[in-house]
């Protein structure tokens, strides 16, 4: 099994180094490597179509399609922007105070909604209202996205690594509340001032046109109130479902899906326009990834891994768990956190088998997946994503300035998640 590993190995570090060249389109170099790892396995009795659909996770692909739909529902009736005209009338055009009701938007958003969804509708609006104000909008589009991030660990839809891990590990929307919001919190807040500090000068620069947000009017940028209220009356009861739909024994795919087909049967939108909305590269790279994943696993690598993971497992179980927190984090800085974390379930997995605790191994992966892509400008799509648009403006964010905000944030938030982590270790 040693050719198979080394060539299925090299086709995943291949891919994902193409995938975050950011030359070529990460759906369709996904497509290429899990192609070519189904054919190498074909060739080399390891691999075949079949096992490839299976290694597919069809339940977190139709946790995000179906939140992806009420998305792209809500979207059109302006309520994002209803949101942050909101806050910015609220901040009375104090940059410090528009810093602190931005971020907290864009976080409570990234618990209900995924990071990259929350940072794609509020950094446009963002920009627009520092343009209103003649301020930099770079304190505040990188607080977004980082805060965004951070957020996005509290709930089992926040993140794509969360949808991830709650559906290997069977975790409930009301698990990640019971056992990752508290930690969440005291991460998030230890960010919101750390932040607060990095970005001091800029946030001490007076506006120029401070009272032209006082102007806006939050009712103007609501296209549609009514079938607004429709959509968030639906997404509601899809919260609650998630609370109990271990109770129900229904997945949270199918509370997803169930929703958005509720939401489609009394909107009526045009569904074209719906469909152009959803992110379907984002749909394909994942399961692009799922096939890698799976001839890693057929090829024996994973095993292999599993099996260095064992020996370092004879070190106390709480500070096994704080390494992995470290040691997701740092590879999520290197490269996006959606495949390490594919890749690492299968690993976790194994040692579960071996007869390890692996519960609280669940709980270190989310966090250093969630922390750790606040490293770079890379770590995160939602990193990327508010990065491109900042290039519209006259101050573009660049890779390093994001490091000299983004990774004291990483450090901070893991360090408080890893002391959190340790203390309450039984609790998991």
């Amino acid at each position: 099994m040693l050719v198979p590993a080394i060539l299925s190995s090299l086709i995943f570090l291949v891919t994902l180094v193409l995938i975050f060249s950011e030359k070529m389109n990460r759906s369709i170099t996904g497509i290429a490597g899990g192609v070519l790892m189904v054919g190498v396995g074909r060739i080399m009795h390891f691999y075949s179509e079949e096992a490839a659909l299976e290694a597919i996770d069809f339940n977190t692909l139709g946790l995000l399609l179906g939140m992806m739909i009420l998305v792209a529902m809500l979207e059109p009736t302006g309520f994002f922007e209803y949101l942050a005209v909101l806050a910015a009338r609220a901040s009375k055009g104090k940059p410090a105070r528009l810093f602190v009701l931005l971020g907290s938007i864009t976080t409570i958003l990234s618990m209900f909604l995924d990071n990259v969804t929350t940072v794609v509708l509020i950094a446009p609006v963002t920009i627009l209202i520092s343009e209103i104000l003649g301020v930099s909008p770079i304190p505040y589009l990188v607080t977004e996205a980082l805060l965004s991030n951070t957020g996005g660990v509290a709930t089992l839809v926040g993140d794509p690594p969360n949808v991830l891990i709650g559906s290997a590990a069977g975790l409930s929307f009301a698990d990640f509340l019971i056992y990752s919001l508290p930690i969440v919190m005291v991460a998030w807040a230890g960010a919101l001032f750390l932040l607060r500090h990095l970005f001091k000068d800029e946030l001490a620069k007076r506006p120029r046109n401070a009272k032209a947000v006082m102007k806006l009017n939050p009712a103007e940028t609501l296209n549609h109130p009514k079938t607004a209220r429709k959509i968030l009356i639906v997404l509601m009861g899809a919260i609650l479902l998630f609370f109990i739909h271990h109770i129900l024994h229904i997945s949270p795919s199918f509370v997803a899906l169930g929703a958005a087909a509720v939401a489609l049967v009394v909107v009526q939108p045009d569904l074209n326009e719906v469909l152009k909305r959803i992110e379907w590269s984002v749909l394909i790279f994942f399961a692009a990834l799922f096939v890698m994943v799976g001839g890693l696993e057929a090829s024996g690598v994973l095993e292999s891994i599993v099996g260095l993971f064992q020996g370092a497992s004879n070190v106390q179980p709480v500070l096994f768990g704080v390494l992995l927190i470290w040691i997701v984090a740092a590879l999520s800085a290197v490269v996006d956190n959606v495949p390490i974390t594919i890749a690492l379930i299968p690993v976790i997995r194994g040692l579960g088998e071996t007869g390890m605790d692996i519960t609280p191994l669940w709980w270190a992966l989310a966090f250093g997946a969630g922390f750790g892509g606040n490293g770079t400008i890379i770590g995160s799509t939602a990193n990327i994503i508010v990065a491109t648009l900042s290039e519209k403006t006259r101050t573009p964010i660049t890779s390093k300035l994001w490091v000299r905000r983004g990774l004291p944030v990483m450090l901070t938030t893991c360090a408080i998640a890893s002391i959190l982590y340790t203390i309450l270790y039984r609790w998991f």
